[in-house]
């Protein structure tokens, strides 16, 4: 039970009202003990208000209840009066100060004012306590000066002037010292013209003789075959020009360039002096040397830097291993005895490098040994291979760099370089690592590179880190498709639906021993397609870069061995993917560049064998006719008379709307028509 306002009114009797004010304190103890029963269940186990003692304290009006719930909030409810305990002062707090002395004005540089306050009122505080005065810098201004008011003692607020006046000086003393010192410095010491060519020379000259102390790098292993010396340079360009056109020269030519060597028409032309080569090439059962390998084996075996550059599937990655085998075991210090790797490999894919870390595993040649470093394996294991020491490396850039900055490999035992699909490493930015890596490895090394393309990201790769090199290439330098494979273009609506029907109506006439990789734009396309054939009961696998390095592994594995007939991709496995009897490729998305076109071409018709390309194009794939035209002209596929190479039925199909649409642009109408 509490007592309201009308209950306190009611009953005026209960507490007196005290006569002399020095007894409130006593009467409000007594008004408190009086009601103590009504407070009790409000004190919930703390001490009860008439237990608390206010040390120096004063009630005002102390006949008010003491219970808080016993009166509103509003303390002037009844006579205006604040009925609030109020404690006294403390006495310390303005013990330095004197209110009633009056105040002194002085003035000071705006400028100044932080300075004279300090971080967080630091300096102000220490001022006044130095000097007993009170400052108060206020927010008037006279100019470009700020009043300050110094209040307390004559001698305080003189104190306090010279005390700021001390501190502006030293400030602008401070000032005035450093921009002399600065001027100084200026003038004493003038910023030096540095001579970069001669700094990088000198780093280069340093790097040589760092170099040098390894020992010499031997790179000419090749002693001509007599049937090879015999050959005249006639029949040598007969021989060239009957096997693709293949095109052999110096890229930077000089007075000094020595001559080219003539090409091998047979294995035992290059390998005559190594039989244990011979052994493995007849194991594997190749016939002959592919195009680029009859002119690149004599190249590298004399020890020259080469550009390789020809069709995917033409033996580009037999072209590099064979000669490196002979590089690792020629060299004078043992194996045994190397600090590091010899060879090194890279590539722009994991897909890429593994398929020639599987290449390399093929032959078994003097016991020389290889890992596979790439993102997204086991770290730890491959950590433990190459500390153990291996022969040769096969790394994507990214995997390299890592391991290099973490002192697990040995780039200065290198002497052998390959750079593997080069234009894809520059296309996809991995110039900044690759150049890193090269600049950590011997310059007398012998360098090797492959592409399928010549740009000028590539040109400029080769002028850095080449020694007068010897460009092979076969067919011709501009973009060209394997001739090998039937070039089919479906003109499409721009339409997820007519396409996929289109493709499931392949997918059910496909042969038993058909196999199909479908390369997708996206990564969410490619496992929606996987999705509608499933729903079909159709098994397929799919390749892309969501995917765990476990799961692509046994995509190419279900691939390669017939599990599935179908391998859903994106274009991460356009390149390096040597799976000989893929009979298709389908172009489910169109590609964005006509590269990437003619690299996925290049899965199928590969060592020699036929295939069959099929693009879907649509209206969104405009921009790429031009060149698309290019590449079927060059392939001798154009004529829609003689050669089925673009299927009419779809086109005759949707010609009302394909009229209209192509008829302003003359490209892709000349295609059609």
């Amino acid at each position: 039970m509490y007592y309201d306002e009308e209950d306190w009114d009611a009953d005026p009797q209960q507490v007196k009202p005290p006569s002399n004010h020095s007894q409130q304190f006593n009467q409000a103890e007594q008004f408190h003990q009086t009601f103590k029963n009504y407070d009790a269940p409000r004190n919930n186990g703390r001490n009860s208000q008439q237990n608390r003692e206010y040390p120096k304290t004063e009630f005002r009006n102390s006949n008010r209840p003491r219970n808080r719930d016993e009166y509103t909030n509003n303390w002037r409810d009844n006579d205006g009066v604040d009925s609030r305990p109020r404690f006294k002062e403390n006495t310390n707090r303005n013990r330095n100060f004197k209110e009633n002395d009056g105040a002194t004005v002085i003035k000071i540089p705006t400028r100044f004012v932080g300075k004279v306050i300090g971080r967080g009122g630091s300096k102000i505080s220490e001022l006044q306590l130095e000097s007993g005065a009170r400052i108060n810098v206020t927010r008037d201004t006279e100019g470009d000066d700020t009043i300050v008011k110094l209040s307390g003692k004559e001698n305080e607020i003189n104190k306090a002037r010279d005390l700021i006046n001390d501190l502006a000086t030293d400030t602008i003393r401070f000032v005035e010292a450093s921009a002399l010192q600065e001027e100084e410095k200026v003038i004493q010491k003038p910023q030096p013209i540095i001579d970069w060519k001669a700094h990088f020379e000198e780093c280069e000259r340093q790097n040589r003789a760092e170099f040098d102390k390894l020992g010499p790098v031997i790179k000419n292993f090749y002693v001509e075959h007599p049937e090879v010396t015999s050959m005249t340079e006639i029949e040598a360009d007969e021989f060239r020009e009957q096997n693709n056109n293949i095109v052999v020269d110096r890229t930077f030519k000089t007075e000094n360039s020595r001559p080219i060597p003539k090409p091998c028409k047979t294995f035992e032309h290059a390998f005559h002096n190594f039989p244990e080569i011979l052994e493995e090439i007849r194991k594997v059962g190749f016939e002959k040397p592919s195009p680029i390998q009859s002119q690149a084996w004599p190249v590298l075996l004399s020890g020259e830097d080469l550009i390789g550059i020809a069709q995917t599937g033409t033996g580009k990655t037999l072209a590099f291993l064979l000669p490196a085998l002979i590089h690792i075991d020629g060299q004078v210090k043992p194996r045994e005895e190397r600090d590091g790797p010899t060879v090194l490999v890279m590539a722009p894919t994991r897909e890429l490098a593994l398929q020639i870390d599987k290449e390399v595993k093929k032959y078994q040649y003097k016991g020389i040994t290889a890992v596979c470093l790439y993102g997204g394996g086991n770290r730890r294991e491959q950590v433990k291979v190459v500390t153990k020491g291996v022969d040769i490396i096969i790394a994507t850039p990214g995997r390299l760099n890592d391991l290099v900055a973490a002192g697990h490999v040995n780039l200065k035992t290198l002497t052998y370089v390959v750079l593997d699909e080069a234009d894809r490493m520059l296309d996809m930015g991995f110039e900044p690592q690759i150049r890193k890596v090269m600049y950590s490895i011997n310059p007398s090394r012998q360098t090797v590179m492959t592409s399928a393309t010549w740009p000028i990201g590539v040109r400029r790769l080769a002028q850095s880190y080449m020694e007068d090199p010897i460009q092979v290439y076969v067919g011709t330098l501009d973009l060209a498709a394997t001739h090998t494979v039937t070039q089919t273009i479906q003109i499409l609506e721009d339409n997820d639906q007519i396409k996929l029907d289109t493709f499931l109506e392949f997918v059910r006439n496909m042969a038993p021993e058909d196999k199909a990789i479908v390369f997708c734009g996206k990564k969410s396309r490619a496992d929606d397609v996987a999705s509608e054939l499933a729903l079909l009961g159709i098994h397929c696998q799919t390749m892309h870069g969501d995917r765990e390095q476990s799961d692509r592994e046994q995509a190419l594995e279900d691939i390669t061995d017939g599990t599935v007939q179908i391998l859903i991709a994106t274009d991460v496995a356009s390149r390096g993917l040597d799976i000989d009897d893929i009979t298709h490729v389908i172009n489910y998305d169109f590609p964005r560049n006509i590269e990437e076109y003619v690299h996925r071409v290049g899965r199928t018709g590969r060592a020699g064998k036929s295939g069959q390309s099929i693009s879907y194009f649509t209206r969104s794939d405009w921009s790429q006719a031009k060149e698309l035209i290019s590449i079927l002209e060059e392939a001798g596929q154009m004529s829609l008379t003689n050669n089925p190479v673009v299927h009419l039925a779809p086109l005759l199909q949707h010609c009302h709307f394909f009229k209209h649409a192509y008829c302003h642009d003359e490209v892709v109408w000349n295609l059609l028509a």
